[in-house]
């Protein structure tokens, strides 16, 4: 008779989550949407902002120039095997 009543308690509770979940979903789903946009629409305002800070005919170099990697990387050895 346990065994039964723990499956019962089982089955009913997974119903009850899924009950839950498919009235929370839309409400879960709306907030993290409304979140993902607060947080694009603040980094466009601040990118914004910082364009218009910068003055016209001004030039801005956003990435160093890249160097030619040294050719003195070391001394080369030569190494002979040894049975």
């Amino acid at each position: 008779m346990g065994v039964l009543r723990t499956i019962a308690i089982i089955i009913l509770v997974i119903y009850a989550l899924r009950v839950l979940a498919r009235l929370f979903a839309p409400l879960m789903i709306r907030y993290v949407a409304k979140k993902a946009e607060k947080k694009f629409s603040d980094q466009f305002r601040r990118h914004a902002e910082s364009q218009e800070r910068s003055k016209e005919g001004e030039t801005v170099i956003d990435k160093a120039p890249k160097t030619k990697p040294s050719k003195d990387v070391g001394d080369y050895i030569d190494f002979e095997e040894v049975d």
